[in-house]
Order: structure tokens, then sequence, then C-alpha cells
């Protein structure tokens, strides 16, 4: 009988590895292939990284990911078909639609879509050194707040977080640097006091570790009033309860706030059979990266975020729909986003011509105008009020 039931099992698992191995032979990737991604170091590098292992060990697809201080560099090579795709976080919402640095001639609304995302256990907030003496929002009056140039996700979101506590822009001295790890590296410099990240960045530990230390002041849901500041300037951020990150534990969380980051993006041009093929690895293969660096396994595909403010990849929803995560509702609600793009996409051409004025501040305030009249008409949500 133990015989037969070893025979039985070598039988089982012989037979899974005949099916794992037929599932990688039907997924046909790129040879090479490039990613983009925040600086070395960061969540969002580290998972690409992971997922990227896993590619070459499963598929035989090299991998490079390129780091990146600020959106507009993440998406010019995806733009240019020098990368498949960006791990972006809320830049990608600002490029689609072509608001703050995507307003200008050189971009305009971009449509990009999903792949996959992350939900983990991580928050996304505003570190804050402890030595600034900052316990609540309110006291972060008259702080000093990390920028990056060229940066707009990072530092709408900050100004988001900060709306928690009824501050804007006015209510602290902004100090701008040239990308996200320099920013950081500010906080350790005691050139700033406070910058968005998410909670298990590494530059974030860092600063943690460093003399002058880290607080994540908390954003907790009950007050409504506070939320709803919060989502006047970052509609995509919602309540999270935080049990990872720099001094952050499952049995000290914090509540913080949190939206998919990092997201798998790429273009709505990229052949839909190619991303669908890099999605469905990403699903078949979440076994072998899913403990590769912190936040990997919020690419869980039942954990998804779905019918949120871009739209998902034709090839990508074939994936999920061929995982059981993909419902009609879904359907009609993507490609009413995917509709968007095309209403943004129609206003964007017929502003930017000759006629359009040259100089930046006024060809912007220009194009809000037109994209709100084009919206409008289209019976479609604004986004960014005057």
């Amino acid at each position: 009988m133990t015989r037969y039931i070893t025979t039985v099992a070598a039988v089982v698992l012989a037979g899974t590895a005949a099916i794992s191995a037929a599932q990688a032979q039907d997924i046909k990737l790129p040879t090479t292939m490039a990613f983009t991604a925040y600086d070395t170091g960061t969540s969002g590098f580290n998972i690409a990284v992971g997922v990227g292992k896993m590619m070459k060990d499963k598929y035989g697809s090299d991998i490079r990911v390129l780091p990146a201080g600020n959106d507009v560099a993440r998406l010019a090579p995806l733009r240019t078909n020098r990368a498949v795709l960006a791990w972006m976080g809320t830049g990608v919402y600002f490029a689609q639609e072509g608001v703050f640095e995507f307003g200008v001639k050189e971009w305009g609304p971009q449509a990009l879509q999903m792949t996959l995302s992350t939900i983990d256990c991580n928050g996304l907030s505003v570190g804050v050194t402890k030595d600034s003496g900052v316990k609540e929002w309110k006291d972060f009056r008259g702080k000093r707040l990390g920028f990056v140039v060229g940066s707009p996700a990072l530092n709408q979101n900050a100004l988001a977080i900060i709306a928690y506590g009824g501050l804007t822009q006015k209510d602290v001295k902004i100090v701008e640097f040239a990308s996200y790890g320099a920013m950081w590296k500010g906080l350790v410099n005691n050139d700033a006091d406070g910058a968005f990240a998410s909670t298990v960045t590494g530059p974030a530990k860092e600063v943690e570790t460093s003399p002058r230390g880290l607080v994540w002041p908390e954003l907790p849901p009950e007050d409504k009033a506070a939320w709803e500041r919060v989502k006047k300037v970052g509609a995509f951020f919602n309540p999270h309860v935080t049990t990872c990150g720099a001094g952050i534990t499952a049995s000290t969380p914090l509540k913080l706030a949190a939206y998919p980051y990092p997201i798998a993006t790429t273009y709505a041009t990229q052949p839909a059979d190619q991303v669908y093929a890099i999605t469905k690895a990403m699903i078949t293969g979440y076994d072998a990266y899913k403990d590769s660096a912190p936040g990997a396994s919020g690419l869980d595909v039942k954990r998804q975020t779905k019918q949120w403010v871009i739209p998902y990849h034709p090839g990508a929803a074939k994936a999920l729909k061929e995982a059981g995560n993909w419902t009609d509702a879904d359907e009609k609600y993507n490609n009413d986003l995917i509709k968007r793009q095309g209403v943004l996409a129609d206003a964007w051409k017929a502003y930017n011509t000759a006629s359009a004025p040259g100089e930046p501040a006024a060809f912007l305030s220009g194009w809000m105008a037109a994209r709100k009249a084009a919206l409008a008409k289209a019976n479609m949500p604004n986004g960014f009020e005057d």
C-alpha cells in the first residue's frame, strides 16, 4: 500500500510539473524586455526586479529594469518603445488626463493602460522626521515638504495627505529635489522634514534608522471631513490599515492611506497578444516572486483593484478573465474608461495646433479649458476642477 501511495504521489507530481511546463510553453515572451521603475532600492524597483527574475527563470526572457527619478522619465522609454512596462504610481492617472507636467505640447493625454497592480500591507503617505515634532497633520504647518521636479504624482499626493490636517501648499515650505531618491536623502541631510512614499520603500527605512528618525502621522477614517479634503486633492486615495513598512509592524498598525502601487503600465498601442502573455506570466508565475520584495505579494490576481481610474489593456483583461477575475460589469466600466481616453485624445488633437499659445503657462491654461469642455460635452467627470 505504501509503495502504491508513493507511486501515485510521484505520478501526480509529474503531472503537475507537466502542466506547469505546458503553461510556460503557452506563454511566449520576447527574448529581452525593459521595464522602468522608480530609483534603485525603492519598492517599485524591487518588485519589478522580482517579476523580471521570474520571467528569466521560467520563460527565458531577459529583463532590464531602468531606474528613473520621475514620472516623465519613466514614461519616455515606454513611449518610444524602448520599454514595455513602466511600474508607475498615480502619475499614470495624471498622464492619462494630460495634466500637470503632461499638459505640455510634447506630451498631452496618454493612452496608458494597466496590466497588474499592487495593494498589500504597505501604506502610501508622507513620512515625517521624528525630530520635527510632528504628531498630527495639523502640526506640519510651516514644515519643509519635499517635491520632485517633473513628478506630479509625488507632489500632488503629498498635498493630498497634508490636506487631512487642513493644510495646503501655502501652509508649508516646498523644497524641490531632482529625483525621488534625492528627496529622501534630503530628509537624512536635514534639507526637508517630510516626503511622500510607500511605507516599505528602502529610503524610508534609511531615514528611520538615521539620527532624525521617522514617523507616519495617521489619517483616521473616522474624521469624514478630513478625508473629504484628502479626496478633493487625490480622488484615488482610500483609507488603509497599514501593517508593514519603516517602523510599522502587524502588531503596531497605522491608519494611513493607499492606492494601487506599483501599477505595471503599458500603452494601448502595445499588441494585445504581447500584453496578454506578460500579464499571464505574472499571474501564473506569482508564487515564484511573491516573496521577492516587500509589496510583491499584492500582485495576487485575486487582489487586483478594478473599476479604478485607469483602464486595463484588453490583453490584460483577457488574462484576468481566464483567471476568473473579470466580470461583465468590469468589462463595461473598462470600456467606458477607454472611451474617456478617446475623448481626451480628440480634444488634445483639436487644441494642440499651430494656433495654440506658445508660452507654457498660457498653453496649459488653454488646454485645461478645452479639456474641461470636451469632458463636459461627453458627460464625463473632469477630475481636476479649477
